[in-house]
């Protein structure tokens, strides 16, 4: 008999014990993750009682799996685009969220007397608060289409990211055990500047790769292909220094701009909550019920402050960014909770050796706690801000109102500040990638061409390819918002504005100019004012080009086809509201979507006959029908059932125009006899008038509104009959039909 594996014993207990505990916490209406690490728990080798899981490391490794699934998945959720629409609220009250858990993270552990690395990461693993169990808590008590609900789960967003961050610089802290300042700022350097060329190279390719490849994917090959991705760049991120789990949400945002990110998210989930559930059971396997004893202080210390610290401070970073008091401490005692990501940062410092084993039970049973109290200090929120503000002095309670009314309107961008964002974005980005391009120069290019040709032919080669492939991005550099509308605008307003905006010219040439001199310098021996007039001459040359414009210009825009095409999908299917729909809200005008239902009176009319224009003032953009868009209709496109019209007009015609849309054909009594069909058979005799006469030429169909099922001749059964096939006596006809006419044919058969 063979023997059993015992990572194949070891999974069968750890999916048994998942299964029981989610659905007992199903049962009671609790997260889900929860029962995970119960599940861990009583798989765990410290319940003696239990059977325990025989090979931990491989269970660990699966664990690590898991996380890069979880940190997949988020990353598919998540969107650049979606992180700049947040707004500045979420933005100032998620950074001061997380700086401050940080420091009373640090400031707890010190006065535990915990090492360095300990208070670090106990600081990152309070400083997240759980999305799931933040979702669960406002679909459970129905509060998720409130306005601060969107607003926390816009924090949410901003933390996630800033996780991601925390967990990158808390890795490379770990390997290099330096705290020193510019250590730092280079590894946050070195994050954004992978993480730049990442987005902006895997934007470029990866959506056209995956529309090339489009008639070639199946369901399953969309799933082996997003997760070699995925895993491709998660050793990407590996040889560049990062955690596997900052590589796989980097894959999952690539793939969250495509069109077939809904697809992939839907074919990846039940692998990704398979591995998640592994990872959250080796969490419950970790957490040992005499250390839990052991440190109980400390747990119900860590709690209070979690519970303290997010509310007050969650709240004070909502008010600092302009929002009412009542906003602000709703906001606050939502987030008092950590969840998911505790645990990533926990299982990091473990991975890395870094962290006591005290901790994670620790951040265990803190989760455990908040996770319970969540739905409570949501319902708190209320009464603690009528608290608040009757004891708050006047002064105060003055100031605050003047300060979030007034911080509303205070968002105007001036010409300048647009243009040197702008100016600034393209400058980093072109920048970063030159850099690459020059990296891989130097790593490979060149070295092979010197090994095939002489130094000096490999060299030049070398640096002529170089110059070829940076040239469109050194191009953009230069030239680019030189003509945008910010910089004409400033240039004639005023002649005070030409001489900054000459500056603006020159300080981006001169980029240009290092570049080159730094591709030269690093390949060939020469003089700086050798290197300097070449590196003039070859700029003059790429500004000259036509055809390096046009290529530049081809590269931006199919970057950013690339970026939009899942809104343009969206926009077309009618899931997303056109980009156009915001600048109506200035004229009074809305955009709304109406479905025709399918017993309207308008089904089967055109626009022409209808004339909504002319009767209620309104304007119809766009039909949806199926996955068919039709804009700007003619006067002759007709309406069918279950057609979506977007219609604009002002708030008093759209509820006019929406209470005729619904208005439907009244049914009669007896309507469902009426139309009932039947099948009735007759014989066609001697006297019948259907006798030598065709199908055609017997008008059931036509004038009867009936047609022949079959027709029985001669005891054998005909299912499909011939339209010039004339009838004969003996015939026996199988006709379906509404009943009273088929009652009027088999009346005039005779």
């Amino acid at each position: 008999m063979s023997h059993l594996p015992s990572l194949i014993a070891d999974l069968a207990l750890i999916l048994v014990c998942a299964g029981v505990m989610t659905l007992l916490f199903k049962k009671l209406k609790q997260p889900l993750v929860l029962g995970y690490i119960v599940a861990g728990f009583i798989a765990s080798p410290h319940i003696s009682f239990t059977p325990s899981v025989m090979d931990e490391a491989s269970v660990k490794t699966w664990a690590e799996i898991g996380v890069i699934f979880l940190l997949f998945a988020l990353g598919l959720e998540f969107s650049f685009k979606k992180l700049v629409k947040v707004g500045s609220t979420a933005v100032i009250a998620a950074c001061t969220i997380i700086f401050c858990m940080m420091l009373c993270g640090v400031g707890v552990g010190m006065a535990f007397g915990w090492k360095q690395m300990d208070c670090l990461f106990l600081g990152g693993m309070i400083a997240m608060s759980s999305t799931t169990i933040i979702y669960k808590a406002f679909d459970d008590l129905g509060l998720s289409k409130q306005n601060f609900a969107r607003l926390v789960l816009s924090i949410l967003i901003i933390e996630d990211i800033l996780a991601i961050v925390l967990m990158v610089v808390l890795s490379t802290l770990s390997v290099s055990n330096n705290f020193e300042g510019t250590e730092m700022l280079y590894s946050i350097g070195k994050l954004l500047f992978f993480l730049i060329l990442w987005f902006v190279v895997g934007i470029y390719l990866i959506p056209e790769f995956l529309k090339r490849c489009r008639k070639l994917m199946s369901q399953e090959t969309l799933l082996i292909v997003s997760l070699g991705l995925c895993f491709g760049m998660v050793v990407v991120a590996d040889k560049a220094g990062f955690s596997a789990a900052f590589g796989a949400f980097i894959m999952g945002s690539i793939l969250a701009e495509t069109v077939e990110a809904e697809s992939i998210e839907h074919i990846v989930k039940p692998v990704k909550d398979l591995f998640g559930a592994i990872f959250f059971v080796s969490v419950g396997m970790m957490v040992d019920p005499v250390m839990i004893g052991t440190y109980i202080v400390p747990i119900l210390v860590v709690t209070f402050v979690v519970i303290l610290g997010q509310s007050v401070f969650a709240t004070f970073g909502v008010v600092l960014a302009g929002k009412p008091l009542k906003t602000a401490m709703q906001c606050g005692f939502s987030l008092t909770q950590i969840g998911e990501f505790a645990f990533i940062i926990a299982s990091l410092g473990v991975s890395l050796h870094v962290t006591s084993s005290f901790l994670y039970p620790i951040v265990v049973a803190v989760s455990v706690i908040t996770t319970f109290l969540t739905p409570y200090m949501i319902r708190l929120a209320g009464p603690a801000t009528i608290f608040v503000d009757k004891h708050l002095p006047h002064s105060w309670r003055n100031f605050l109102k003047r300060y979030s009314s007034g911080t509303q309107t205070v968002n105007h961008e001036n010409l300048w500040r647009k243009l040197l964002i702008a100016m600034l974005k393209n400058v980093v980005v072109y920048s970063i990638l030159s850099l690459a391009v020059v990296f891989i120069s130097y790593k490979w290019v060149t070295p092979f061409l010197r090994e095939n040709l002489s130094d000096f032919w490999g060299s030049l080669v070398g640096a002529a390819v170089t110059l070829l492939l940076v040239a469109p991005f050194l191009r953009a550099i230069m030239i680019k918002k030189n003509h945008s509308m910010e910089f004409t605008t400033l240039w004639g307003d005023h002649r005070g504005n030409r001489a900054p905006l000459v500056a603006t010219i020159v300080i981006r040439f001169m980029i240009a100019i290092t570049f080159v001199m730094f591709i030269i310098a690093g390949l060939f021996k020469a003089s700086i004012g050798l290197m300097i007039g070449v590196a003039v001459l070859i700029i003059v040359l790429m500004i000259g080009s036509r055809r390096l414009k046009k290529q530049s210009i081809l590269i931006e825009r199919k970057f950013f086809q690339n970026l939009r095409s899942r809104d343009m999908r969206d926009e077309y299917m009618g899931q997303k509201k056109p980009a156009y729909a915001g600048r109506l809200l200035s004229h009074d005008l809305h955009l709304a979507d109406f479905e025709i239902p399918s017993e309207s009176l308008w089904a089967g009319k055109t626009l022409m006959d209808l004339n909504l224009a002319k009767r209620y003032g309104i304007h119809i953009t766009s039909i949806l029908r199926g996955k068919r868009r039709i804009n700007i209709p003619g006067g002759r496109t007709q309406l069918f059932p279950y057609d979506k019209i977007q219609v604009i007009g002002t708030d008093e015609q759209l509820n006019r125009f929406g209470d005729v849309v619904a208005q439907k054909v009244p049914l009669d009594g007896d309507i469902y006899e009426k139309h009932e069909l039947i099948l009735k058979q007759f014989m066609i005799d001697e006297d019948s008038n259907f006798v030598g006469k065709t199908i055609k030429e017997s008008g059931i169909r036509d004038k009867f509104r009936c047609f022949i099922a079959g027709v029985e001749r001669d005891s054998d059964m005909m299912m499909t009959i011939d339209m010039n096939t004339p009838f004969r006596k003996g015939d026996v006809l199988w006709i379906v039909g509404e009943k009273e006419n088929v009652y009027q044919l088999v009346g005039q058969k005779s």
